[in-house]
Formats: structure tokens, C-alpha cells, sequence
């Protein structure tokens, strides 16, 4: 719901501030259908997804795990508008959708940072960017709700001028505009630096780079030019771990995204964080989460059924 919000409501509010109706949109599902949104809010469609037509923009919005009743049918609707020149997009988890389309191949896609791991797992083909919005050709894809404020605010500047867009971000309190090649951020908590050091945001990006073969402190000393030492104690004046832990959270959030937003067995999810068996990953994620990765899938599960029938998974 956030991310249809997003959406639509500076595009409303950029209407009634211009005193005409410049822009207008539709809600549509797969079957027209009422619809219930994880947030148990319900909205009626104005029109199911075969019979769209004359449309500009058509954004895919749903979890990771969203999928079509009748994913021919869905997928065929899709696939028709773009072959009619419409311009396809995703907010959010929607991308996993266009993906299962076969929607983005060739193209750059924004993901969300929680998403990654699950996306690259899923579709290792396909190119993904860590921007707010991504523009590629006819294709805008976009990593959460709050992006999807400031792509609003970019269709607004378009076609009324940026001095709009500024008002209606005013209206909203919406404190900066972002736009094409701004990169996504982790929310700090209020008391941490707002950015790493060079030699630690170095460092973790390369443990970025090694989820699935680790590498050593030694290794990225070896690479950045200083000594293990420094490289530890920088990471614990910053963070206040050792690198070695920071590494561990890092590989242990890349495999709950796995564990919530795909089917994938535990010794797959165990090989793609660099451990040759499940054995270590179950008791290091159980000390990272307070649940083993079966229990933790379980419970995301109860929240993704509508009533006696479970959500498809990814």
C-alpha cells in the first residue's frame, strides 16, 4: 500500500495545486477483483490487467513472492502491452514479477537492498543496479516506496516544472528529491555515523563482492595495503565489531533474504553465503535471528495467506 501511494498521491496533489487534471491513473489487478493489500486495506480495481489498453505507464507493484493466479495470462498481458509501446515498470518487490515475464531481459533494474541476494539468486542474468530509480529505455524500475515519492515527483517535473515538483514535495515533507544514479542507503540508527569510514566501507565492499567464496581479513588487508590489524581496529572504532562479525551479519542477512523471498533448500542458501554445508549456517543464523531458517520461513509464511490459500512463493 505504501508503494501505491507513493505513487499516486503527488501526482493528486500536483492536480489540485495546477487546478487541472494533468495526470490520471487506474488501479488494476489480475482479475479486477477486490483486492486485499498486506496491510488488510482493500481497494476495488478499476479494471483487470487484460483488458488494459491506452495507458502511458503500467507499474507492477507486489512482495518478492507475488505471483499471478494464471501466470500465462498474466505474463501474455504484459507482454502485449509492451508490444503496443507501453511503457513497463515495477516498485519495490513488483520487479520479481516483470522478471518472471521475461521483462527485463537485456535491460538494468533497480532492487531493493533486502532483495538483492533473493534477485540475484533467482535471476543471475539479468543486471541490477543499487539506484533509488532506474531508467532503461522503456523500463523504470524502482527500490521501494519512498523512491517511488521521488519518481512521482520526477513525472511532475516533467511535465509542470521543477518549481511544482519543489511544492508538491513541500506539501508532502519530503525532504530531498532524488533522482537517476542516487544510490540506495541502509537507515542508520540515530546514534551511528551516517557513513563508513573509507578504509571500513572499502573493506566491506569487498565482502560484498566475496559472499560466495569468503575471504579472509588477511585477504582484504592484502588488497587495501594495510595490515589485518588496522583493518580490525578501524572496523571496531566504526562499528563496533570485528570484521570478522561484521562479515558473518553481512553473509547471514544475504541468506534471510533467501530464506523469506525464495524456495530454495537450505544447503543451496548455505552454498550462495560461502558455507560448504547447512551445519554452521543453521547455528549462526539461529544466533543472528533467535530462529532457525525453517522456523523464520514458516512465520513469513502465515503472513502470506489469503484465506485458506497460501501465496505463491518466488
Amino acid at each position: 500500500m505504501a508503494c501505491l501511494t507513493s505513487i499516486i498521491e503527488p501526482l493528486r496533489a500536483a492536480n489540485e495545486i495546477a487546478g487541472v487534471e494533468v495526470f490520471d491513473w487506474d488501479v488494476v489487478s489480475e482479475s479486477g477483483a477486490r483486492t486485499i493489500s498486506s496491510a488488510r486495506v482493500a481497494f476495488e480495481p478499476d479494471a483487470r490487467l487484460a483488458d488494459v489498453g491506452d495507458v502511458s505507464l503500467l507499474f507492477v507493484l507486489g512482495a518478492p513472492t507475488s505471483a499471478f493466479e494464471d501466470a500465462r495470462q498474466g505474463n501474455g498481458a504484459l507482454r502485449r502491452l509492451d508490444r503496443h509501446g507501453v511503457t513497463l515498470g515495477a516498485i519495490s518487490g513488483g520487479v520479481f514479477a516483470l522478471a518472471r515475464a521475461g521483462l527485463i531481459e537485456g535491460h538494468r533494474c533497480s532492487v531493493h537492498w533486502c532483495y538483492e541476494t533473493a534477485f540475484r539468486d533467482a535471476f543471475p542474468h539479468i543486471e541490477m543496479t543499487g539506484d533509488v530509480i532506474t531508467v532503461d529505455r522503456r523500463r523504470i524500475t524502482v527500490s521501494g516506496a519512498a523512491s517511488a515519492f521521488d519518481l512521482a515527483l520526477q513525472l511532475i517535473e516533467d511535465r509542470l516544472g521543477a518549481h511544482m515538483a519543489h511544492e508538491v514535495a513541500c506539501w508532502f515533507q519530503h525532504a530531498t528529491m532524488r533522482g537517476h544514479g542516487v544510490q540506495q542507503r541502509i537507515p542508520m540508527r540515530p546514534s551511528a555515523a551516517p557513513d563508513l569510514p573509507p578504509l571500513v566501507a572499502r573493506a566491506v565492499a569487498l565482502f560484498a563482492a566475496h559472499m560466495e567464496q569468503p575471504i579472509s581479513v588477511a585477504e582484504v588487508a592484502a588488497q587495501l595495503q594495510v595490515t589485518p590489524r588496522q583493518v580490525e581496529r578501524a572496523f571496531k572504532k566504526a562499528t563496533g565489531q570485528s570484521p570478522t562479525h561484521y562479515y558473518r551479519s553481512m553473509r547471514m542477512k544475504a541468506a534471510r533474504q533467501l530464506v523469506l523471498y525464495s524456495k530454495q533448500s537450505m544447503s543451496h542458501i548455505a552454498q550462495a553465503v560461502g558455507y560448504t554445508s547447512a551445519t554452521p549456517l543453521l547455528t549462526h543464523y539461529r544466533a543472528a535471528f533467535g530462529v532457525n531458517p525453517q522456523e523464520d520461513r514458516r512465520q513469513i509464511n502465515s503472513f502470506r495467506v489469503q484465506g485458506n490459500v497460501p501465496l505463491p512463493p518466488a
